[in-house]
């Protein structure tokens, strides 16, 4: 046999081989109530920890992601077409509004999720150190941190004032937050005031409150649609000089006066290493769920000057990033 003959037909022979080992390739879904526009920073966690742990993007795994930009009905036909996908396992992204429509459509295929509450309370997994089931994951526990929120975003007012929560009633945690944040604002004398929002009519409609009520503090409760209407929730508390604390560091590095709130970084960092150990095989039902141990105050310097606010340097000391 000629050389020539010899290495087609040697080529030809691993065909097969190449082949399967395309088809073995793990595929992994990510499910996001947000929007491609504003989770960028959160699949470049995801990615780095699933690389870390060999499972590169496109070479050790495919991840087929999805976004309902904010359309929470949209979930259920995502979800679906994940699962079509046989992904071996899937992220979501967004809160209990994504991780209960995963739970609800399967109970096999394992799922991390992220959430801003008691998972357990919910009925996500059956506790903390052992969740059970398929679900595990980790929660920025969001509820009880908004207390702090308050109390921060009360330390930058000149006195008792009206402050607003806006909130998201599509949202299951949503009266927890409505409780905590309500009793926070009582406890250090400002006056709370609850208007909802569920879409761009409402949130159109929301700001209009704001302004007729003269509020004068705005506190931003966690919700995908909100901060898939980031840009437009900072221009309108510019717009009207309202002062306004936000749970996630995105907004602010648009131009949002503060945040308090959970690292986004190491949430999804740590979704894409229980992906990594699941693919593995490791069972989902052995891995508890975490709780984020760090989290970050940040300020734009920039916008509270446009505010006229004067920071205290106590503030600045505690703030763990300030934007100038």
């Amino acid at each position: 046999m000629r050389r020539r003959e010899f290495i087609i037909g040697s080529t030809a022979a691993l065909w097969p081989v190449v082949a399967r080992a395309q088809q073995v390739m793990p595929v992994v879904g990510y499910l996001s109530a947000r929007s491609a526009e504003v989770d960028g920073p959160m699949l470049a966690a995801f990615r780095q920890a699933l690389a870390e742990v060999g499972y590169v993007d496109g070479s050790g795994v495919r991840i087929e992601i999805r976004f309902a930009d904010g359309q929470y009905d949209r979930l259920p036909g995502l979800m679906d077409d994940l699962i079509k996908r046989q992904v071996a396992a899937i992220t979501t992204g967004g809160g209990l509004v994504t991780a209960e429509v995963a739970k609800v459509k399967t109970a096999t295929i394992p799922i991390v999720f992220n959430v801003a509450d008691d998972p357990v309370r919910f009925g996500l997994v059956e506790s903390m150190n052992r969740p059970g089931g398929n679900l595990t994951g980790v929660t920025s526990f969001q509820t009880v941190v908004m207390e702090k929120q308050v109390a921060l975003l009360s330390e930058l007012l000149h006195g008792p004032t009206i402050i607003a929560l806006l909130i998201d009633p599509q949202m299951p945690e949503t009266e927890s937050q409505v409780a905590e944040a309500e009793k926070a604002a009582i406890k250090l004398g400002h006056q709370p005031l609850v208007i909802r929002a569920r879409n761009d009519t409402t949130l159109d409609a929301a700001f209009a409150d704001i302004v007729q009520q003269k509020v004068g503090a705005l506190l931003i409760g966690a919700s995908p649609f909100f901060l898939t209407r980031s840009k437009y929730i900072v221009e309108q508390a510019a717009r009207h000089s309202i002062p306004t604390m936000y749970w996630r560091r995105e907004p602010v590095e648009g131009g949002g006066l503060v945040s308090y709130g959970s690292s986004t970084f190491e949430m999804y960092h740590q979704a894409g290493v229980y992906v990594g150990r699941i693919l593995k095989g490791e069972k989902v039902e052995n891995l508890p769920v975490i709780q984020p141990a760090k989290f970050e105050l940040l300020l734009n310097l920039k916008t509270a000057k446009a505010l006229g606010l004067n920071i205290p340097h106590t503030f600045l000391a505690r703030a763990d990033e300030v934007i100038e």
